[in-house]
């Protein structure tokens, strides 16, 4: 059985690609720039681009299951190139943001629209529906954990389950290897709730040096994210803190389900990206 993983070079994807190759199976990746993918030797790496179908026919060929990354724009040529080489199985890196069916979620509307191309085909599928990622983290406030050792942030009691991306690629990995995940949209969190403050005091731990914490307000957040983000994905995070601190998440048990071991904590997480953490040397760029 030959697997192709696309958004290969990503959190998500090299780990998925990791865990066929320890699999023993045929691993093909795409990515679009093979010279710098990175990737374990066993693994055949094709050229190619989501957004653009045409450049996936080669990588497609003879391919039986698919890791499919969520590129809503193509997401239709892409399953019809797919069906039409052959392959029987689609993985989809999907998000638990589908659950809300309000028609105003940037996030649900982005991935809906690729499980909706998937689910049409008639091929065999199975979604993947991860709660907030630990990566996130990264992008809020590891620029200023290295650069001052504090971070600020609203909703500092804002209670979150975050995964760890590896579980996510278990939970895609056992999917793609294994029957009976046909039809199945598994919504995955972490092990435990943590508030946004005790994540910061866990990266200190982490990084072996204190990190503060510093609220700040809704407004001042806004102003902060909307230099780096859309409009959109700025006011869909905030919304998510306010009402988690209105209405707490709770954990499910998705990844021990299907990998047999429990989700991985935001603790360990941490440990994973001390090195993101980290002071910045002399001399290193902002």
């Amino acid at each position: 059985m030959t697997v192709l993983v696309t958004g290969a070079t990503g959190s998500v994807g090299r780990h998925v690609v990791g865990r066929l190759v320890s699999a023993g199976v045929p691993v093909r990746a795409l990515t679009r720039t093979p010279a710098t993918a990175g990737l374990p030797d066993a693994v055949e790496v094709f050229e190619g681009d989501l957004d653009r179908p045409e450049t996936l026919r080669a990588a497609l060929a003879g391919v039986e299951s698919l890791y499919l990354f969520p590129v809503p724009g193509t997401a239709r040529e892409v399953v019809a190139a797919a069906k039409e080489a052959g392959v029987r199985r689609i993985v989809v890196l999907s998000s638990s943001s589908v659950l809300d069916t309000s028609g105003d979620n940037h996030s649900g509307e982005h991935h809906r629209a690729v499980e909706r191309a998937v689910e049409e085909s008639g091929i065999e599928w199975t979604f993947v529906r991860p709660d907030e990622f630990a990566t996130n983290v990264l992008w809020k406030w590891a620029h200023s954990i290295r650069t001052e050792g504090v971070v600020r942030a609203p909703y500092g009691n804002a209670p979150r389950v975050l995964i760890h991306e590896a579980d996510v690629a278990a939970v895609a990995a056992a999917a793609l290897l294994e029957d009976g995940h046909a039809g199945q949209a598994y919504v995955l969190t972490g092990p435990e709730v943590v508030t946004q403050a005790e994540q910061v005091a866990q990266i200190a731990g982490a990084i072996g040096r204190p990190v503060a914490f510093e609220e700040i307000t809704p407004d001042q957040a806004r102003r902060f994210m909307g230099q780096a983000m859309p409009a959109p994905v700025v006011e869909m995070v905030l919304g998510y803190l306010a009402d988690a601190v209105a209405n707490p998440p709770v954990t499910v048990d998705t990844v021990e389900k299907i990998t047999g071991r429990p989700a991985l904590t935001f603790a360990r997480w941490a440990a994973d990206h001390a090195a993101d953490f980290a002071p910045l040397a002399q001399g290193e760029a902002a």
